[in-house]
């Protein structure tokens, strides 16, 4: 059953935990000697698509969809009003075929009536569907989660994904609010980036490997696992980089494997707008408690404003001035893509 499903997702993202191979080590960031700014100078505030937000921090889709979920919603959603996070849901898909667990969902908005969030539904979604599921929360936008080779592993997972593009084309038509597409951890190439950008997606979160790994948790839920997937998808540096060599700044989300201010900051030095995190608050929250997460959040957001001091950056957007040296894996995966590198090691964060 899919409520059930919901549950055993939460215990196995904390069992198997984060693979941490997302690529970020390979990206460098040039020091500043002489940043000529202050803390009190920084300001954390940033733009995703039409929204503006007073942090790049976003808590990304987990959960809900069941009764046990709800509490975990409610507990980040409070975190979310208090610390000005923009936050998304979990698919509601089970809220739209079963109403009873629609609360899981609806906490969200009640809790934090003026925060920023996000709807969530996967590919195969209607528009009536779509629909639904923003006014369900009065959302301020609806992420499109695509999660292919999950359904593939999953037992009871679709195995027909034809239509999957039209079916986002007409959504993006016919919702009122923003329409963001995310991948759920094994990220999204720059050839589908240009296929979502030609149907009119304004926002990509490109969700690459190296957090949260659905391959592996549908594995732990097979009778026979198919092991041999669990490395499947595209590390969040390299898919970030992709997807920024067709979207530009303020129309990408960084997310898959980060867990601090210094990954964080390297997304946001690339080009990523705002950095969406799921597991590492989930794993807070269920194993140190609520005070722990509260106090994540602000070393979070006290980590960004020492790093963006050091390196002279008095705003996100600032940050796409700093120059950095791509290395190792992600430097070779993008030589053989064909994508240049050039203007990242060229930038200059001199005072004027």
């Amino acid at each position: 059953m899919r409520i059930s499903r919901k549950m055993e997702h939460v215990h196995y993202a904390l069992e198997l935990g984060q693979t941490r191979q997302q690529g970020l080590a390979d990206i460098k960031l040039v020091h500043n000697c002489l940043p000529e700014t202050s803390t009190d100078h920084i300001a954390l505030t940033t733009t995703i698509g039409d929204l503006t937000m007073s942090s790049p921090i976003l808590i990304n889709a987990m959960t809900g969809g069941a009764h046990e979920t709800e509490n975990i919603n409610r507990e980040l959603a409070i975190l979310a009003r208090d610390k000005g996070l923009p936050m998304a849901v979990g698919s509601q898909m089970s809220a739209i075929k079963n109403s009873e667990v629609a609360s899981s969902y609806e906490v969200v908005r009640r809790e934090n009536p003026n925060g920023i969030i996000f709807a969530n539904l996967g590919s195969e979604a209607t528009t009536e569907q779509a629909l639904r599921a923003v006014d369900m929360i009065e959302a301020n936008a609806l992420q499109i989660h695509l999660n292919v080779m999950q359904e593939l592993i999953m037992p009871e997972g679709d195995r027909s994904f034809i239509g999957m593009l039209k079916r986002i084309e007409n959504i993006v038509r016919h919702t009122p609010v923003p329409v963001i597409v995310k991948e759920v951890g094994f990220g999204i190439s720059r050839d589908n980036a240009k296929q979502l950008r030609d149907i009119g997606v304004q926002v990509l979160d490109v969700g690459g490997s190296g957090g949260t790994n659905f391959a592996a948790i549908e594995n732990a839920r097979r009778p026979a696992a198919l092991d041999w997937l669990n490395d499947w998808g595209t590390p969040t540096s390299m898919t970030l980089i992709e997807t920024l060599s067709v979207y530009p700044w303020g129309s990408v989300i960084a997310s898959g494997g980060i867990t601090n201010a210094l990954e964080a900051a390297k997304a946001l030095t690339l080009g990523a707008s705002a950095v969406g995190m799921a597991g590492a608050f989930l794993k807070v929250l269920r194993v140190e408690g609520v005070d722990a997460l509260h106090a994540y959040a602000e070393e979070l957001h006290q980590g960004l404003i020492l790093i963006m001091t050091a390196l002279g950056a008095n705003s996100i957007h600032d940050l796409t001035r700093c120059p950095v040296v791509i290395v190792g894996d992600t430097a070779e995966w993008c030589r053989a893509r064909g994508i240049d590198l050039t203007s990242y090691t060229e930038r200059t964060n001199q005072s004027k």
